[in-house]
């Protein structure tokens, strides 16, 4: 951990009725995650067919988040963009003329996420709960928008509350919305709210209602 998010009393302000929970629930992570592997293969075979076509490009794209207690971990993704020259600031548009068209029907579905079931393997991500920000955009955040560090009491999601209600957000203030719908999540996530979110996610896939 980098000495500039080194231990804050914040990080301990996880929902104590969770607290004997923390085991089942990454259990049930693992296991999940482990079964999705063969969906995860299946995927990339199809677009190591299909990239050279109408994506060329690497199969996978790396990006450094920032997770659980300020820390920083490689987080996955099918790339769906052309490669940028430079990393966009936080307060920048999402550059759509950079979204491929196999990249933008893998974004719509939301399948470009499909690679962090091996962040959640390792233990950087969980199924359900905020998303992990870029790291140099989360380092403005924590700046610069009220309570932004104590969505850094959980581990990142690979869907969330906010996902589901907000969808992408940019700039200060739609972060800031963000993370007041994401401490809703962490003070009162129970087994039904993380059942919610999965299944509104699944009707957002299906509905090819991502971005």
């Amino acid at each position: 951990m980098s000495d500039a998010f080194a231990h804050h009393e914040l990080y301990d302000i996880a929902p104590r009725r969770l607290a004997g929970a923390g085991s089942l629930r990454r259990a049930i992570d693992v296991a999940v995650a482990a079964l999705a592997l063969s969906l995860l293969a299946v995927v990339a075979l199809v677009l190591l067919v299909l990239n050279p076509l109408f994506n060329p490009g690497p199969l996978l794209y790396r990006q450094t988040r920032m997770g659980r207690r300020g820390e920083g971990f490689s987080m996955l993704k099918f790339r769906s963009m052309r490669t940028a020259a430079a990393q966009r600031t936080f307060d920048a548009p999402l550059e759509v003329h950079r979204i491929t068209p196999l990249g933008a029907w893998l974004r719509r579905t939301r399948l470009d996420e499909l690679p962090q079931i091996v962040n959640v393997l390792r233990g950087e991500m969980s199924l359900i709960g905020p998303r992990p920000d870029a790291w140099d955009h989360a380092k403005v955040f924590l700046e610069r928008v009220p309570d932004y560090r104590r969505r850094l009491t959980v581990r990142p999601g690979m869907t969330g509350l906010a996902q589901v209600e907000l969808g992408y957000a940019e700039g200060l203030s739609a972060t800031a919305e963000k993370v007041g719908v994401d401490l809703s999540y962490i003070r009162g996530r129970t087994w039904q709210l993380d059942a919610a979110i999965l299944w509104r996610t699944v009707k957002l896939v299906a509905a090819a209602g991502g971005r």
